[in-house]
């Protein structure tokens, strides 16, 4: 379908006209990730439905629906609601302060509602996104790379990170902190700043982790520099990870057959260390392929917020699979002990329904890109 035939008047409004014009590539690679998901969730339940492996072909067959709806939706729209997402979502983020705070494992973390928890920070990684790219959409080159309203987009990050780290949640914090300074470059921040930020991060970290971290997660730093110092506690589950990732060979053990998930030595098997499961079956080889597939992902993705026409387009799609890469890498650091524990799960793969449903909104939001991409945007941000 070509530029003209999208620019006929009624031609954008037909869904059969919506549908030739979704990324079926991109719809594919996304069905066999979750497909992989389930097919590593039955294999670590023990060769079962129950308890993980049914709910995430539900989860993931519900939010494949509402995926393809979204996609349909004109990223009008998406620009319109912009700050009311970004603003609910804050307001929710702030309830969890509140009785209505649901605490688990030490951390208050959801929005307990009765029939239902949610977990507002998973909300606010798409409201950051929506939020920041409108904000650029109206902004000048100047104001995007040097000028004193770029603290309107440092106060969109900045607020949401403070509440999502006091929660404590250093995973979901590091998330959606690393996506708003992705956006920011993207927009076409300035050199100068991104220095000082780092000589400043450079200088400020090592004092944070020991003095403003809590306890347990100053543990977990300290475990990732040397998990064989208390490898029977602290260092268990990245020792764990290891082992299994390692035993895994060039071609793995076989399907079903992983002995450090199926004998449970491996901790959190169907959620943060399900790629090492998936590496000690499948191997190397499988895990080059898997990943390749994540790769696919995003490349497709960044190929699309290439083709919008507007600003918003480009910024909110490319925001998107900013966090979805985090996501991959994060992980995949995680597990192969790169980097920290700080529970951030593999998109698609792990068990978890509102980390699924953010990923899955955030698709629809690009596909609608793609779908959309010839639409006009109106030049105001909204704000100063």
């Amino acid at each position: 379908m070509t530029a003209s035939a999208l620019s006929r008047p009624g031609e954008r409004e037909r869904v059969s006209t919506k549908i030739s014009q979704l990324d079926w590539r991109l719809l594919l690679l996304i069905c066999a990730v979750g497909g992989a998901g389930a097919m590593m969730l039955y294999s670590v339940g023990g060769g079962s439905w129950s308890p993980w492996a049914a709910k995430h072909l539900i989860r993931f067959g519900v939010c494949l629906v509402l995926m393809l709806g979204l996609s349909m939706i004109n990223i009008r729209y998406w620009f319109a609601l912009a700050y009311p997402i970004y603003g609910m979502a804050l307001f929710l983020l702030a309830l969890v302060e509140t009785p209505l705070g649901y605490t688990a494992l030490g951390a208050t973390r959801w929005l307990d509602l009765g029939v239902t928890r949610i977990q507002p920070s998973e909300i606010m990684k798409i409201g950051v996104v929506l939020a920041l790219a409108r904000w650029y959409h109206g902004a000048s080159a100047k104001e995007a790379s040097f000028h004193w309203k770029l603290i309107i987009p440092v106060a969109i990050i900045g607020m949401p990170f403070l509440l999502v780290a006091h929660q404590p949640d250093l995973g979901s914090a590091m998330l959606i902190g690393l996506t708003g300074a992705a956006i920011m470059f993207m927009a076409g921040l300035n050199w100068k700043i991104i220095a000082a930020v780092a000589a400043v991060a450079t200088v400020a970290v090592p004092p944070y982790v020991m003095f403003g971290m809590h306890d347990y997660q100053r543990h977990r730093v300290l475990t990732f520099l040397n998990p064989e110092a208390d490898m029977a506690d602290k260092g268990y589950q990245i020792v764990q990870s290891k082992i299994a990732m390692g035993s895994g060979g060039l071609l793995g053990k076989g399907y079903g057959l992983g002995s450090q998930s199926q004998l449970e030595f491996l901790p959190e098997r169907h959620t943060d260390f399900i790629f090492a499961a998936f590496a000690e079956e499948f191997g190397f080889v499988g895990a080059f392929f898997l990943l390749g597939a994540y790769a696919a992902i995003i490349l497709i993705s960044l190929r699309i917020a290439s083709l919008s026409h507007s600003h918003f387009g480009r910024l909110a799609a490319s925001g998107v699979i900013a966090t979805f890469a985090m996501y991959v890498l994060i992980n995949g650091a995680m597990v192969m002990g790169l980097a920290p524990v700080v529970g951030v799960p593999m998109p698609l793969l792990s068990n978890g329904g509102t980390v699924m449903l953010t990923v899955m909104i955030g698709f629809g939001l690009v596909m609608a890109t793609r779908v959309h991409r010839y639409a006009e945007l109106p030049k105001g941000h909204g704000l100063i």
